[in-house]
């Protein structure tokens, strides 16, 4: 399994930085990274910053987090397919909403091979301070950004008084209790910052991370044992509570050959069917799904 971490952050807070400075990090250490980064613009400038050697996939004029999806997915595979790598660095545009990056990032054909990590953002403390400049909508993404970190780096600091770093800290705390907070230059952390973040609970650690692990923002993979009542599963769905964000899978249901693809987002189902047997597993990302009664009281625990 491939561990997974998305490099999320605002427009020019340094990601890219972030993610050279992890690259040579992870290499000194014998472990092998892969990299997919997601520019706006129709040349990548930034992959220019990813040294020969590395396996390589760009996603060039679309936000990774909507018209991207799909295209996310077919670099997924076609990484999985092809390359050697221990570990993904996924770099999202400043444009990428969270939630839809993580997303973007799980299909039900491979979310067994991938365990995402976390998501570190890196928070431009300079611009942070002068927030109140930003475009209301751009200012709330900025704060979601922060909201649904793994790990933050507040980055920047060496521009920043004592007391600027102090209040930036408190500030970044208060929005996200959760996330530890790494006060960097240039985007200069560890990897050893990274050891601990899981943001992926597979079936068998569910029932531990249940009384242990209290993420918010996190994913959890789903095997059926059997097949569903379709009535019964859709009237789960409507009892899910409002921290559930996404849903995408396989559903195995009563009367069918083939497991449908279900899809659920902003509380709206779509089923379609499928014509081919695929594994019956279902991806919830959310908040504290850690917690979460699956229908059927079919989880292996």
């Amino acid at each position: 399994m491939k561990d997974v971490y998305l490099l999320s952050g605002f427009l020019g807070s340094g990601k890219t930085s972030l993610l050279t400075n992890l690259i040579s990090q992870f290499k000194n250490e014998g472990i092998k990274p892969a990299v997919i980064m997601n520019e706006l613009g129709k040349l990548a400038f930034d992959s220019r910053a990813v040294e020969e050697g590395i396996p390589l996939k760009e996603m060039l004029e679309g936000c990774i987090c909507c018209t991207g999806s799909e295209k996310m997915e077919a670099q997924l595979q076609m990484l999985l397919a092809g390359e050697d790598f221990d570990v993904l660095l996924i770099e999202t545009t400043g444009a990428a909403h969270p939630v839809e990056a993580l997303d973007s990032v799980f299909s039900p054909i491979f979310a067994n091979q991938l365990n995402i990590k976390g998501i570190i953002t890196v928070a431009d403390c300079k611009r942070w301070l002068e927030r109140d400049k930003l475009s209301p909508r751009t200012r709330m993404l900025f704060l979601e950004q922060i909201k649904h970190a793994h790990l933050i780096v507040a980055n920047k600091v060496d521009l920043l008084t004592d007391d600027e770093i102090a209040t930036v800290s408190m500030e970044l705390q208060g929005i996200n209790g959760d996330a530890p907070i790494i006060q960097a230059s240039n985007s200069k952390i560890s990897i050893k910052a990274l050891a601990n973040l899981e943001a992926t609970f597979h079936e068998k650690e569910v029932k531990e991370a249940a009384i242990g692990k209290q993420l918010s923002l996190s994913s959890r993979l789903h095997t059926f044992n059997g097949p569903i009542d379709q009535e019964a599963f859709e009237d789960w769905v409507r009892g899910l509570p409002d921290s559930v964000y996404r849903m995408k899978g396989y559903v195995p249901l009563k009367g069918h050959k083939y497991p449908y693809l279900f899809q659920y987002a902003y509380g709206m189902i779509q089923w379609l069917p499928e014509y081919m047997k695929m594994e019956p597993q279902l991806v919830i990302i959310g908040e504290q799904i850690n917690k979460l009664e699956i229908i059927g009281d079919s989880v292996n625990d």
